[in-house]
């Protein structure tokens, strides 16, 4: 009998994924380049399933059910346009490629419009949920060639996350890389949500002095509140864990953050959009920061720096610093939506913010309480620019706003980094200042360039230079013609 889809790539993802697969009823084949993976799967994981191992692609290929489903689970880049290479001559019209990994979303866009030239169909999927979420029950955020949607929506659908009302954690996001995008702005909430419980944990342990089952007591108590969510979660298996030593394993754990990249690649695309992605990107530096480690204890013995106790009642400043951190998570996804936003604009990709915070509500790494809240601001208002003006979260943010103040200096005041957390507080700060001081900005950047600037008492879009000094001309830099 014929396979319904057929996976190539055997690491944890693949391999979890056709376990998933198997356990709803899809006959799957599973393809990897190192045929031994392929036996060590079927003789472990696979084994007593309906799960078929194949040891060539024209295998593979062949014992596919028609429109043909292949699923790539290999790392992103050059290894992805190799597999679809090799693929490309054996399939047939309507046959549809998937793209599992974290594809960076340019070349999403470009492998769909270079197979819809050649008769076949692409998918750019973004899987989240780790390893424990591919096994049982992962987000899953497809976008790509519309037409391939029909055929693959009985397996997503049927191997993702379910919500608590029971629907799916998963639908179409949209054509082109617009799957991929959002599974990287994903990723750089992600980023800043772990930088933020990060830096909540740092100012127990170190600001507070609180011991590891204390700190446990605090995350547990935080996620039963708003801040209920799967890396709050977490952190609180996590100070709880201790070594063979009876000691906790996280203060045997180097303080070096790794990567791979996809933070970075949101920085870099708000950048390119002129998004202000405060905190995200912070989150991307805090991680480069933590990895000079060598010169970070260097630096301490030369400075002589400590980080001095906080004063005052402990409670008080738990109860505050769980308010700065809700706050500043909130503003984490706003700005993520933010990002969200420009990109549909910009690729016209139609994005519906409701249904990617609905995808998000469970199986993946950022699930959180609020994102039901989030869900329901955007079916309120589909155009809302920032998240933070919707009454639920306007009210928190209004709530915490004190509180959040007060961890911020307290912070600065005893000389512990909280990077994302003050970050966040100064994007609100200047998000809602009707009058920034950009327009020194302005005057400066004429007086040296005679860049231009634009006057309060006229129409946007008129520009004016002035001679600043006398000497330098009335011709503005944007009449110039070389």
């Amino acid at each position: 009998m014929k396979a319904d889809i057929g996976v190539i790539g055997l690491a944890v993802m693949g391999q979890n994924l056709i376990l998933n697969m198997n356990d709803h009823g899809f006959k799957v084949l599973a393809y990897n380049r190192t045929t031994t993976k392929i036996d060590d799967f079927l003789n472990g994981p696979a084994k007593g399933t309906n799960i078929r191992g194949v040891y060539s692609l024209e295998e593979l290929v062949q014992q596919l059910a028609t429109p043909r489903k292949v699923m790539l689970m290999v790392r992103a880049g050059d290894v992805v346009d190799q597999f679809i290479e090799q693929l490309t001559p054996l399939l047939s019209m309507g046959d549809i490629i998937i793209d599992g990994g974290n594809s960076n979303f340019p070349d999403t866009s470009r492998r769909v419009e270079q197979l819809k030239a050649k008769g076949l169909k692409f998918i750019g999927t973004g899987v989240s949920g780790g390893e424990e979420g591919a096994r049982f029950g992962p987000s899953i955020m497809p976008g790509g060639d519309p037409s391939a949607w029909a055929s693959v929506k009985p397996i997503f659908q049927g191997i993702a996350a379910k919500a608590n009302s029971g629907e799916p954690c998963c639908d179409w996001v949209g054509e082109g890389g617009a799957g991929h995008f959002v599974k990287m702005v994903h990723n750089g909430i992600e980023y800043g949500d772990m930088q933020l419980i990060s830096e909540a944990y740092h100012f127990l342990h170190k600001g507070l002095g609180l011991s590891y089952p204390e700190m446990e007591a605090v995350f547990a108590d935080w996620n039963k509140t708003e801040l209920d969510s799967y890396l709050v979660d977490i952190t609180t298996r996590i100070l709880a864990y201790v070594d063979e030593n009876g000691q906790p394993l996280l203060e045997n754990i180097l303080d070096a953050a790794g990567q791979k990249g996809t933070g970075k690649w949101t920085g870099i695309n708000a950048l390119d959009m002129g998004t202000p992605l405060t905190l995200i990107t912070e989150s991307v530096f805090a991680r480069c920061l933590s990895s000079l480690k060598d010169e970070r204890l260097e630096a301490e013995r030369r400075f002589n720096k400590t980080i001095t106790q906080v004063e005052g009642e402990t409670q008080t400043w738990i109860e505050a610093l769980r308010q700065a951190l809700l706050a500043s998570k909130i503003i984490s996804y706003a700005q993520g939506f933010m990002l969200m936003r420009q990109a549909s604009e910009e690729h016209n990709w139609g994005l519906n913010y409701g249904k990617v915070a609905m995808m998000w509500r469970g199986g993946c790494i950022i699930r959180s309480a609020f994102l039901d809240n989030i869900a329901e601001a955007y079916q309120q208002d589909s155009e809302l620019s920032f998240l933070g003006t919707d009454a639920y979260f306007k009210a928190i943010l209004d709530d915490c706003d004190q509180a959040w103040r007060n961890v911020a200096a307290k912070a600065i005041g005893i000389g512990l980094p909280m990077p994302c957390t003050t970050s966040a507080l100064t994007f609100l700060d200047g998000y809602t200042c009707g009058r920034l001081p950009a327009n020194m900005i302005q005057a400066q950047r004429d007086f040296f360039g005679a860049h231009t600037y634009e006057r309060l008492d006229k129409a946007r879009g008129e520009f004016f230079h002035t001679n600043w000094t006398g000497q330098g001309g009335a011709t503005a830099s944007t009449t110039y013609e070389v």
